[in-house]
């Protein structure tokens, strides 16, 4: 109904069932697919049913919840543990809406709004909210202050403690591919909960790097000016989260020796793989993360290196082997050195360019036969180095 009123596209359409029981839709053919609450896929369409139900909390994070559904739950009841109004709307089978707590009034208002008190219940909400103002800031939603307020009392608590890493995971993934993943982690920085759930990101901030490279100053501003020329970029969220922790490593430097930031390259590709390891991040997202935390001043220097520490960037990113990650490196690397403020946004990322055509002029070296016969496979290593250097002195020459 949300996307509906918002005329947004919209790919499926879920029902709540009032009135009946899960022996009667059983009866009808439904297959249920629900393990803690009666979910039902109709016979034809395969579209999802559920019987309306009120949920009770019982303990500690996302799953301490205790489910009742039984004829009796009325349609009201069943939205009232919606996380927002505008997510508590529900269309009739005969066209009416149903909106008991508000919905299409916030929506016309550009407010994300917590439905009732309940909301505190469910710290995941936080992070939903997060990725809805993610999602729909291009239209201008914001966060009620109310809803802010609750959000604040939900990290207060220490319930974000209590979510399983999978889910963190699963909503940042899924803030990282909207249209304004940056505002995600804005909001979170808003609650106090970025630093229960991304310390690592948040400790970006209040870090100052060196003005002459950096106008826009702040470690942890660069880095959402990052996210949102990734954004741009790419809709591949590996980009898109290389982008955003590739300066992790700043967050580690000693206050002493600030605004410089010497070696952050390699203990921020460190840090990644913690951070990776604890919330189960996805071994393309690491990998890619690590690779750009580790590389991406070696990228930006390109065009003052000799052919050979080129080729040692190429070796080292896999990018003959894995030319299409060797791509999305240089899309993050990008978004790196155009996320620096206003003045540097519209730059050309020259370096992309340069290296790309280094890496086809390499890859397209081929050794005589004859030379394959008489040598052993050290040699052979070192003869293909030699005239992939050769090809890329060629092209720089050229």
């Amino acid at each position: 109904m949300r996307d509906r009123l918002l005329e947004r596209p919209h790919v499926e359409r879920d029902y709540v069932v009032v009135g009946a029981t899960p022996e009667q839709l059983l009866a009808l053919g439904y297959r249920p697919v629900g393990k803690d609450f009666p979910v039902f896929l109709h016979p034809e369409t395969g579209e999802q049913y559920a019987l309306a139900r009120t949920e009770r909390k019982t303990g500690p994070g996302y799953y301490g919840f205790a489910t009742r559904f039984s004829p009796d739950v009325t349609l009201e009841e069943d939205l009232a543990r919606r996380d927002l109004t505008v997510n508590a709307m529900a269309q009739t089978t005969t066209g009416e809406i149903v909106d008991p707590y508000g919905g299409r009034r916030d929506l016309e208002g550009r407010v994300l709004r917590h439905v009732s008190p309940a909301f505190v219940e469910d710290p995941l909400r936080v992070l939903r909210v997060a990725r809805f103002a993610a999602r729909f800031a291009p239209l201008g939603f914001t966060v009620a202050s109310e809803t802010m307020q609750l959000m604040r009392a939900i990290v207060a608590s220490g319930e974000l403690t209590a979510l399983v890493p999978e889910r963190v995971w699963v909503e940042t993934e899924r803030a990282l591919g909207e249209v304004r993943p940056a505002e995600y982690f804005h909001v979170l920085r808003s609650c106090g909960a970025l630093a229960a759930v991304f310390p690592e990101v948040d400790a970006l901030f209040g870090v100052p790097q060196p003005p002459q490279w950096h106008p826009e100053i702040d470690t942890g501003l660069h880095s959402m000016q990052v996210l949102e020329v990734a954004a741009e970029l790419s809709p591949d969220t590996s980009v898109r989260f290389a982008g955003l922790v590739h300066d992790v490593g700043k967050g580690l430097t000693p206050r002493d020796e600030w605004p410089r930031h010497l070696g952050h390259e390699e203990s921020g590709a460190k840090l990644i793989e913690r951070m990776s390891a604890r919330l189960r991040i996805p071994n393309d997202h690491r990998e890619l993360a690590v690779l750009v935390a580790r590389h991406h001043a070696r990228a930006h220097r390109v065009a003052e290196q000799r052919p050979g520490t080129v080729l040692d960037l190429l070796e080292l990113t896999d990018a003959f082997r894995r030319p299409e990650r060797f791509e999305r490196f240089l899309l993050a690397c990008e978004a790196d050195a155009r996320g620096r403020g206003p003045q540097l946004r519209a730059v050309p990322y020259t370096q992309g360019a340069r290296l790309r055509a280094a890496r086809r002029a390499a890859a397209s070296v081929r050794l005589d036969p004859a030379i394959l016969e008489r040598n052993t496979g050290p040699a052979i290593a070192e003869r293909l180095r030699s005239a992939r250097i050769e090809a890329i002195r060629s092209l720089n020459q050229a």
